[in-house]
């Protein structure tokens, strides 16, 4: 048994949802925030048989994309804070852990 924590962006995460689904995955949403924007965030707690690991990460794979954004970039010296060119950053896609688990119960 395999417990898959998939941490997706809130942009890709109805797809995501909706796609395990659809391939009758039991799936567990958590909002979450973090990285390096604060971004919102939905984290997937996804219990599933050995064989099925690839097949998951393949669906979360085909509908987690990654995108660029333009964040404010900000120096900081002993003058004050100043503003130059925004930087181009990516953001998006999915950090998947796969996890081996003793017991899965559903009750």
């Amino acid at each position: 048994m395999k417990l898959i924590i998939a941490i997706v962006s809130n942009d890709d995460a109805n797809k995501v949802s909706k796609a395990l689904i659809k391939e009758n995955f039991f799936v567990t949403k958590l909002a979450t925030t973090g990285g390096f924007l604060m971004s919102g965030n939905t984290t997937f707690l996804i219990g599933t048989n050995d064989e099925k690991v690839i097949e998951i990460i393949e669906i979360i794979e085909t509908h987690s994309k990654t995108r660029s954004k333009l964040v404010p970039n900000s120096i900081i010296s002993e003058f004050g804070m100043f503003s130059s060119l925004p930087v181009e950053v990516k953001i998006g896609g999915a950090t998947v852990f796969v996890l081996n688990v003793e017991q899965f119960i559903k009750i």
